[in-house]
């Protein structure tokens, strides 16, 4: 069934079967939570007949497949996201409104699948949508979480967290798999003996679980293919214990159950114990041995010999979390299909390619090797041998250079280097922005670079822009439309067209008054979702996003401190109002991350006592933020923070989406802001700071952050407002840690940068106060540069460069 033809009748028999089916109602007697989940099961099964006919597609063209190995996939709601995809937003519409309902009705009831944390998870989600849209054969893996990452609850300013309930409402878009089903060994002991075929690996007193496949199909714009996100969920291999359970031993009864349940029941555990490190380490395991087999399985049935696997598979591991892939892969073809080492060998790093995601050498992932011995012993004899062939072979290439080859081992002082096994294990190896590709050529992965520097090159990460363009945003889309055309929306290029009226006086006001508009949804949202009230009329200025150190959430409260403080000495102060607007969860463990949310929450509290200062700042902290709340702040912002210190943050994609809908960026020359910088022009971004060859100088010749607090009034002022405090609460150990921290005092340099960030700030409330022409010229020139960081173009880099994939569209 193609897109166009999908008819009202038609619609209505899907639903009308699903409704009889599951529930057994007629559509007029369903209520609002049963005709949601019969539009879901219908929509799931015309993607479902979609694929089928692109499965056929792709057997008879001998194609090759990617696989996308990726421990998070931050997908958001699917409902609306897949009619707009199929077109058939409006057919959907007619029927869901001849019951007594709307489709946004219908939209509210879907909870967000947050199986992701944050940019790796959001990034993962906009590619499978990029390759179903450009008609690549695509396949994702990942774990079925029973929850997802976590609620957010603010408690008193500090995060608590609770968990994220998404399978309900969320599973109606799963398919289980019962076909697919696959045992993976834990523990135990293992032992090789000579048999006729060769060397054999007996396992001894394993914990076996079982790998269940449940598929979830992501739609594609306009498109044939439908790419398939596989999560595996675990189960016991093992029948339910009878006979304990009747002896009335009930937990030992129950051990196989919970132990499998454990596995897939949380995003992320907590790792600041060993029980919690175990439990990760077993997930990524997990997630690679499931679905390295099914790979194998899939490829042996198709095309029978495995020595074709690199040209018709591409198994990309997306960070370090699947990099037992790699060993893996050799575990089933030396230990199953016998082949020799070397063969082995050359098929999976020919066959497997990393991204890496972070430029932080203590955010590189470790594992002891004790854990790994002992968890997963046949994995841990690979990576053992893997890590003695890669030493001899660098022994020969850098006689005597006994440090480098320390540093380019897999295992070193009884830790396991993952991203010294990703590297080795694959035939490329990427980073997320020039600069980020940049960097890690000379310094984490700088020896490897030296070694082989044909593995490295440079994908700049894209966003699904017609989830957070097309749909986020259908006032916008219009405008360009009326402008442009709809060619864009197939074609992220074509926005370039719109810088033609970057001097048309009725478009800039068009857009200007767009961008009210949506600020006054979004304040109308935040009210009815959070009870925060905000004046549309001020300048939204948002920072959204994961909290950590380096993204510096910290800096700019530090700046709203300061305006605060001059707004107490002279309330009638004329200033542009603004409300700042904060999205970001910590990890659980973070103690830092959550003092700094704290400090943002009583900040707000204090500003709000004193209603005369509130008129002109207000502070907001939303809370729980997902997908479906910044699919309403992107739209609604003025002003992107995308202030991390210059060297750390490896791309970032909020500033690709806020960018798209016309929000000016203040930023440091960090990740992706790079490149934006050189698609806008300087003159239409507002770049502050150190740039990273200045902050890796500063840190050679010693950094001190008194240095900047003592040459500065402000941020003397500033400190000191951090020991007294705000609503009752000192701060003092935030001032602490910028000024007498251990092991070193502020470590992403806020106080360094912080008078030209303040001065930046300065620039931006003057400019929207006194040319508004001006700054609306500003943002049309921003979404007319924002078409070169589509997902579509970042995975045509992936197909062309890295996976040698080709496109089955027959488009021409």
């Amino acid at each position: 069934m193609s897109n166009s033809t999908i008819t009202e009748r038609e619609v209505k028999e899907y639903i009308k079967g699903k409704l009889s089916r599951y529930f057994g109602v007629q559509p007029s007697e369903a209520s609002k939570e049963q005709l949601y989940k019969a539009v879901v099961m219908s929509v799931r099964d015309i993607l479902l007949e979609k694929r089928q006919a692109f499965h056929k597609k792709i057997k008879a063209k001998r194609a090759k497949r990617v696989y996308y190995l990726c421990m998070e996939f931050l997908l958001g709601r699917s409902l609306k996201n897949s009619l707009y995809n199929l077109s058939a937003t409006d057919v959907f519409e007619k029927v869901v409104s001849s019951y007594g309902y709307t489709l946004e009705d219908l939209y509210e009831l879907e909870p967000d699948a947050g199986l992701g944390n944050g940019g790796l998870g959001r990034l993962a989600a906009c590619f499978m949508d990029a390759l179903a849209s450009g008609n690549y054969p695509a396949m994702g893996y990942s774990l079925r979480y029973e929850y997802g990452l976590f609620k957010q609850k603010i408690v008193d300013g500090w995060q608590t967290e609770l968990p994220d309930v998404w399978l309900p409402g969320g599973e109606s878009w799963l398919t289980q798999r019962t076909d697919k089903k696959f045992v993976v060994r834990f523990g135990g002991k293992i032992e090789e003996k000579w048999t006729k075929n060769g060397m054999e690996t007996v396992y001894y007193d394993s914990k076996d679980i079982e790998a269940v496949a449940y598929d979830m199909m992501i739609s594609g714009k306009d498109s044939e293919a439908v790419s398939v996100l596989r999560l595996w969920k675990a189960k016991p291999v093992h029948d339910f214990n009878m006979k304990l359970f009747s002896q009335g031993d009930y937990y030992q009864a129950m051990s196989d159950d919970n132990d499998a349940d454990l596995l897939t029941k949380v995003l992320y555990p907590a790792d600041n114990h060993s029980e919690g490190k175990l439990l990760r380490l077993k997930q990524q395991y997990f997630l690679c041995s499931a679905s390295i087999q099914n790979i194998i399985e899939d490829h042996k049935h198709r095309y029978g010999d495995l020595r074709d696997l690199p040209k018709l598979a591409a198994i990309h591991l997306n960070d370090t979390h699947p990099a037992m892939a790699v060993p893996e892969l050799m575990r089933i073809l030396v230990d199953e299909y016998y082949y020799t080492w070397d063969e082995a060998w050359s098929i999976t790093t020919s066959t497997c390619a990393y991204t890496n995601h972070t430029v932080l050498a203590e955010a590189l992932e470790t594992w002891s090797e004790d854990l790994i011995a002992t968890t997963v012993p046949r994995i841990h004899a690979i990576t053992k041998e893997i890590n003695r062939r890669l030493c001899e072979q660098l022994w020969n290439r850098f006689p005597g250079e006994w440090a480098k080859i320390s540093r380019m081992s897999i295992i070193e002082s009884g830790r396991v280097k993952m991203a010294n096994l990703s590297v080795y294990g694959g035939h490329s190896v990427n980073g997320v922005a020039a600069l980020h590709s940049d960097i890690i050529k000379k310094s984490i992965f700088k020896d490897f670079y030296d070694f082989t520097p044909e593995k490295f090159t440079n994908v700049t990460n894209g966003i699904a822009y017609r989830r957070w363009l097309c749909q986020s945003n259908p006032e916008l889309c219009k405008l360009i439309t009326d402008c442009i055309g709809d060619g864009f929306v197939q074609n992220g290029a074509l926005l370039a067209d719109l810088k033609k009226f970057e001097d048309d006086k009725a478009v800039l006001t068009k857009l200007g008054e767009i961008k009210l508009a949506k600020k006054k949804q979004l304040a109308d949202y935040l009210y009815k979702k959070q009870g925060l009230i905000i004046n549309p009329n001020t300048l939204f200025d948002t920072q959204a996003k994961r909290l950590h150190e380096y993204k510096r959430q910290l800096l700019n409260a530090l700046n709203i401190i300061d305006t605060y403080l001059d707004l107490k000495e002279n309330p009638d102060l004329d200033i542009q109002p603004k409300t700042y607007i904060f999205g970001a969860k910590a990890a659980p463990g973070y103690y830092m991350a959550k003092q700094i949310i704290k400090l943002i929450n009583y900040l707000s509290e204090d500003i709000k006592k004193n209603p005369k200062i509130n008129e002109k700042l207000n502070v907001v902290y939303i809370e729980d933020y997902n997908v479906t709340v910044s699919e309403k702040l992107m739209p609604a912002t003025e002003v992107s923070e995308q202030i991390s210190l210059a060297g750390k943050e490896a791309s970032g994609t909020g500033n690709m989406k806020f960018m798209i809908n016309g929000a000016l960026t203040i930023g440091t020359l960090d990740g992706a802001n790079v490149e934006m910088a050189e698609a806008v022009g300087n003159k239409n971004i507002f770049i502050f700071g150190l740039k990273s060859n200045e902050v890796d100088d500063i840190w050679r010749s010693g950094y001190s952050s008194s240095k900047y607090y003592n040459e500065s009034p402000k941020l003397r002022r500033i400190v000191e407002a951090l020991i007294i405090g705000f609503n009752g609460q000192s701060f003092s150990d935030i001032a602490n840690y910028l000024l007498t921290g251990s092991p070193i005092a502020d470590p992403y340099m806020c106080m360094a940068d912080y008078i030209s960030y303040n001065a930046t700030q300065r620039k931006i409330s003057n400019l929207y106060v006194n040319d508004k022409t001006l700054w609306n010229k500003m943002s049309l020139n921003n979404i007319a540069a924002s078409g070169i960081f589509a997902a579509d173009r970042s995975i045509k880099e992936y197909a062309d460069n890295i996976w040698n994939l080709k496109s089955l569209s027959d488009k021409k």
